[in-house]
């Protein structure tokens, strides 16, 4: 078990509540008996708490509880838990991506102050976690098969831009979309007064000066955006199951994290992604997009970091450094 990450985002709930929660999603019969051992914190996670719950039968499920109402968010991560139940459901419904069923989610915030939801327990081992004991042939072919899972969710057709829950008044086609994203989370970082390590103003003029490449994306599709090994689930050589979908979006595929490393160095080698996924070289108006996609990824990273509390720098500092390559990559051919 990972050691538990620490957030001040994280809405860890006591045991009558845990136990209320289990009693309105599964029945009385089902909440567990005894004072400790039927509930653990999953560890990994940065933004929501997730409890194993063992049930009264003995039967595992995992309870996702969303941010405190009192803790501040950045803009793209409100009604996150409400995007992700929508995501998992769409998965389920129109591919073959193993992905978790949703038991029971309430938003009524009668039981805390926060929306969670109930999901089956996945019984298998994070990859990211046994990435280091993994060969790098085997890593390669769990890559491989997370592009063609991947390449499976990018065929699910939305209706419009955007957040899954409904587009945003004032932004319709992929450009508006997107910058208006990009300008949420400079906004997000400027109310904070957080460092970049680059001007604000100088990330809007590379956004402006390369937002035709954007015009290129006429059809939305679902767009996990955060399918990285830390959100893989694997046993004897299957991926048998996609975990964190809150950040899912109706967009241009080649937002997917896997996509990445085409144009940023030092991420990795993604050769099994591209290879399951199907896809050739960028041309280089998608090679534009890409590094708009980079630019924005590690604005996030950057920022969220102060909106978290974190107390370690590593990530911030390591954000930092990427996104100055993300911002230089633009001056190379």
């Amino acid at each position: 078990m990972p050691a538990v990450t620490e957030s001040i985002t994280k809405n860890r709930q006591p045991a009558p509540v845990l136990r209320a929660m289990v009693e309105r999603a599964y029945g009385r019969e089902h909440v567990p008996q005894g004072e400790t051992g039927w509930a653990e914190e999953l560890g990994h996670g940065w933004f929501n708490v997730a409890y194993r719950i063992r049930l009264r039968d003995g039967r595992p499920v995992v309870l996702k509880i969303a941010p405190p109402a009192d803790v501040e968010v950045m803009t793209y991560e409100r009604n996150m838990m409400r995007t992700e139940v929508a995501a998992l459901r769409l998965i389920r419904e129109r591919t073959d991506v193993p992905v978790p069923a949703v038991h029971a989610h309430d938003d009524s915030h009668e039981l805390c102050d926060a929306d969670y939801f109930f999901m089956e327990h996945v019984d298998a081992e994070n990859l990211d976690v046994v990435r280091e004991r993994l060969g790098p042939g085997a890593f390669e072919a769990y890559d491989e098969q997370i592009g063609a899972a991947n390449r499976a969710i990018n065929e699910i057709r939305g209706e419009h831009f955007g957040p899954l829950l409904g587009p945003i008044p004032g932004r319709t086609g992929w450009r508006e979309v997107f910058l208006g994203h990009v300008e949420d989370v400079l906004n997000d970082g400027e109310r904070r007064a957080v460092e970049l390590g680059r001007p604000y103003p100088l990330i809007r003029e590379l956004l402006a000066a390369h937002a035709e490449s954007l015009d290129e994306v006429t059809e939305p599709v679902l767009v996990e955006w955060d399918l990285w090994p830390g959100n893989v689930m694997v046993a004897d050589g299957r991926l048998v199951g996609i975990i964190d979908h809150e950040r899912a979006l109706w967009g241009d595929p080649l937002m997917e994290a896997g996509f990445v490393a085409t144009q940023l160095d030092g991420l990795g080698d993604r050769t099994g992604f591209l290879r399951g996924y199907g896809r050739g070289p960028l041309t280089p108006t998608e090679a534009t997009r890409r590094r708009l996609y980079n630019l924005h990824l590690m604005l996030v990273m950057v920022v969220e970091t102060v909106y978290r509390g974190h107390t370690d720098p590593s990530q911030y500092d390591w954000a930092r450094h990427q996104l100055a390559e993300a911002v230089a990559a633009f001056d190379r051919p």
